[in-house]
């Protein structure tokens, strides 16, 4: 559904019930391509609210440029509307970027926070996608980053797994979406982008004091494993869990969401 706050017009879905979880996801998200979180674990325990970001998805696309700080503002606008003055938030990839921003911008309205393949940005900043090409398309950027996204996916890796990268690709190729080829969707993903190349919480993490969770891949070059350590020094109440995958360790070790979930649930 569409909900409208003061400033965009935000497309969120939710499932389950139980103690609120806003779920923000990453770069380029659109609830329309499946499988989702929604389609995962956590709605079997918990109220699951999600949404797809400004200038993505079914979200409005102002104008930009973009900054983090709106898309935290959002977030928090989007609780406001669904009259939530309290809830855990569980952010990946960029979402975390995002959800580290909410967390300072907004920390009343944050219970516990759970940070997924993500980083701090400055000097530990995540991959540049700003400077992947703008024209780039999705099979060439499942590609080019496959090495970089799981560091034991080289090319050695790739050729004797064909039939995996053949799948992949399959999956790419599937989860197209028309309008992502429209020039108004194109503009959205690429202010996202540049919004991203700003991030830079460094300063402002040591200043927040919410129980956070950080979550790693051993294999991640995204968002690598130096990075996790920094944020993990940053955030007094945190704590620092590793995985056996890459950048999409979620879905590579079965052991992420159960730990997740035990988390939000103590």
């Amino acid at each position: 559904m569409i909900l409208e706050t003061a400033n965009l017009k935000i497309y969120t879905e939710e499932k389950g019930t139980g103690e609120p979880v806003l779920f923000i996801g990453g770069t380029g998200g659109d609830l329309r391509v499946k499988p989702n979180v929604l389609d995962g674990p956590l709605p079997r325990h918990h109220r699951v609210i999600t949404y797809d970001q400004r200038g993505l998805g079914q979200t409005e696309k102002p104008n930009g440029p973009y900054t983090m700080a709106q898309y935290a503002d959002d977030a928090a606008a989007l609780l406001s509307i669904l009259k939530l003055s309290k809830v855990d938030v569980v952010g990946v990839s960029f979402g975390g970027m995002v959800a580290q921003h909410l967390a300072v911008r907004h920390p009343s309205k944050i219970r516990k926070l759970v940070l997924c393949c993500t980083s701090s940005g400055g000097s530990t900043a995540s991959y540049p996608f700003h400077e992947l090409p703008e024209d780039i398309t999705p099979v060439q950027r499942l590609l080019k980053l496959m090495p970089i996204s799981d560091r034991r996916r080289g090319k050695a890796w790739q050729d004797a797994n064909p039939d995996t990268v053949k799948k992949l690709i399959t999956e790419t190729e599937n989860a197209a979406i028309s309008d992502h080829k429209t020039a108004d969707y194109q503009r959205g993903a690429i202010l996202q982008i540049e919004a991203r190349k700003d991030h830079d919480t460094n300063d402002a993490l040591p200043k927040i004091h919410l129980p956070t969770l950080i979550c790693a891949g051993r294999y991640d070059g995204i968002a690598p494993p130096e990075n996790q350590t920094k944020l993990n020094e940053l955030i007094s109440d945190s704590r620092l869990n590793w995985y056996e995958g890459g950048h999409m360790f979620m879905v590579q070790d079965k052991n992420a969401w159960k730990d997740i979930i035990a988390y939000l649930n103590s």
